[in-house]
């Protein structure tokens, strides 16, 4: 649910995981075959492993991080992971690159770049995202939404940030 000033969208559980099998309908309608998922985490893990489940493709992930300060709504510095998690050796051939938004681009124009540099067994790369962003400098090769007041999103999990071992504790105590 978009707030009437379209700064802030709201996004259930239910309409989270409708957006992935739309995603997957992008990219399954396009007709592109791809060897592997790739996932960045974190955003793109529950992306990944649903679109990995319904491709039935191997599932690798790469961390990046750049949204830490003021609890994950300022964005910092980029940090890329060196090494890529993968099952099968080293990820090669054609790859899908999956994140949940393109926000600036920035992270997704890096790691892109990054894995044309240094991934020479990577035969192609594409990307795939949830939303996009109006002010994104990045435009993913599939996308469901397209958000033009580049709200802050909220999504489903995120009630996770704050709650902490002890509020767990506190909540499921008999």
């Amino acid at each position: 649910m978009l707030t009437e000033d379209g700064k802030h969208l709201y996004v259930s559980y239910d309409e989270y995981h409708n957006l992935i099998e739309k995603l997957a309908l992008k990219v399954h309608q396009s007709g592109w075959e791809f060897e592997t998922i790739l996932c960045l985490a974190r955003g793109g893990l529950r992306p990944g492993d649903i679109l990995s489940r319904i491709f039935d493709k191997p599932l690798a992930i790469m961390s990046t991080s750049s949204y830490r300060a003021e609890a994950g709504t300022v964005q910092g510095h980029l940090d890329i992971a060196r090494f890529i998690t993968t099952p099968r050796g080293e990820i090669a051939g054609r790859v899908l690159l999956v994140d949940d938004l393109a926000d600036s681009g920035h992270t997704l124009h890096a790691v892109m770049d990054m894995l044309k540099t240094n991934y020479a067994p990577i035969s192609e790369l594409r990307s795939a995202v949830i939303w996009t962003k109006g002010m994104s400098t990045f435009t993913p090769d599939y996308s469901v939404e397209f958000l033009p007041t580049n709200p802050w999103i909220h999504q489903p999990f995120e009630g996770y940030d704050a709650l902490g071992p002890d509020k767990l504790l506190e909540k499921w105590k008999v």
